[in-house]
């Protein structure tokens, strides 16, 4: 799979393709089926499959901070792509130059003279160019004059209900970590590198491994059961805060997790954690010693939540995944009834 950075680097060798052009934030099942919709195409017309997204995403250049939170970073984002069966993820920068195009430059640009599209796949709903006057029947127009295809996506249902990124982000953010993973086809999950920190985990008893994320909202925010995977494919149980870090202040959100009965250097190494259940939201503490005793409350929360959802050794898609919070949002300290093994059917599987 190769990953275009630009129209500047495109080349003639890129040129005839069956392309769709979107977000594809998270990847998720509604995706994938677009991504079978294209090779499907492709296999007929023997040429590759292209996927164009934007970087920045749209939202993010206009709203800022008030933009959803992402599912996926674009590194994981063209990883996924690929595995879904795209050849190429041509990558735009949404900047003033691009959102300055009408709908026919953008069409003209990019699809014909920078990729010589033969085959479009889009939503019926699709809008584009800075006039607003982009949609499916200017494609179909265009197309007939220049000589492409153009067909729809073909809307994904599950359970009777659209799979879309808004409706998984919110899955996310109610603690329903097994739906999210029945719309997206996987677990959800973060990655990072681990780097030194303030090493403030250590001075009271919980040592933490620390992955720095991105200053854009976040798709979690809060205290969780969490199942990590180290480099050496080892994946341990623990818990881990997402967030800013409110009782000792952080510059940036942080991704900080503690894993169980482990003892080892991890700095260097690239984790990817698996978010199971949530414990709580983000609280401030008046200081580190009510900070330590609700840390001692998570962790046995989460050990009792991974000790009644047993998971099957070494298999990812039998993660336990709860299906809402493990207790109620809380003020300090912690007055929720306990652990539970919430959202999980009878054989401990999501």
């Amino acid at each position: 799979m190769e990953l275009i950075r630009g129209l500047h680097n495109l080349r003639e060798a890129h040129r005839g393709c069956v392309a769709t052009i979107g977000n594809f934030d998270g990847v998720h099942r509604g995706h994938r089926a677009i991504l079978d919709q294209l090779r499907e195409r492709a296999r007929r017309l023997g040429l590759p499959v292209t996927v164009v997204v934007f970087e920045p995403q749209p939202r993010e250049f206009f709203a800022g901070d008030q933009a959803p939170p992402r599912l996926t970073r674009l590194r994981d984002k063209v990883d996924l792509l690929a595995e879904a069966g795209a050849d190429r993820v041509l990558c735009l920068p949404f900047n003033d130059a691009l959102r300055g195009l009408t709908a026919r430059q953008f069409v003209e640009r990019v699809l014909i003279e920078g990729l010589g599209v033969r085959h479009l796949v889009v939503g019926d709903d699709f809008r584009f160019g800075c006039d607003r006057s982009g949609d499916f029947a200017l494609l179909q127009r265009m197309g007939a004059e220049k000589g492409f295809g153009v067909e729809h996506t073909r809307t994904f249902v599950l359970d009777g209900e659209r799979v879309s990124s808004t409706r998984i982000r919110t899955l996310l953010a109610s603690g329903n970590f097994a739906q999210a993973r029945r719309m997206l086809g996987r677990p959800f999950r973060l990655s990072g590198r681990v780097v030194p920190d303030q090493k403030l985990g250590r001075t009271i008893g919980v040592p933490t491994a620390n992955l720095p994320l991105l200053p854009r909202p976040l798709a979690l925010r809060g205290v969780y059961a969490v199942m990590t995977t180290l480099a050496d494919g080892r994946t341990l149980p623990g818990v881990a805060n997402v967030g800013w870090r409110p009782t000792v202040g952080s510059r940036r959100p942080v991704l900080e997790v503690h894993l169980f009965d482990f003892d080892g250097d991890l700095y260097g190494q690239r984790l990817t954690v698996t978010p199971c259940a949530r414990l709580r939201g983000e609280l401030s503490f008046d200081g580190l010693e009510a900070l330590k005793r609700q840390i001692a409350r998570d962790q046995q929360r989460a050990r009792i939540f991974f000790a009644e959802c047993p998971r099957a050794p070494e298999t990812s898609d039998t993660l336990p995944l709860a299906s809402a919070p493990l207790a109620r949002e809380a003020a300090i300290p912690d007055t929720s009834d306990g652990p539970r093994a919430a959202g999980c059917d009878d054989d401990g599987h999501p």
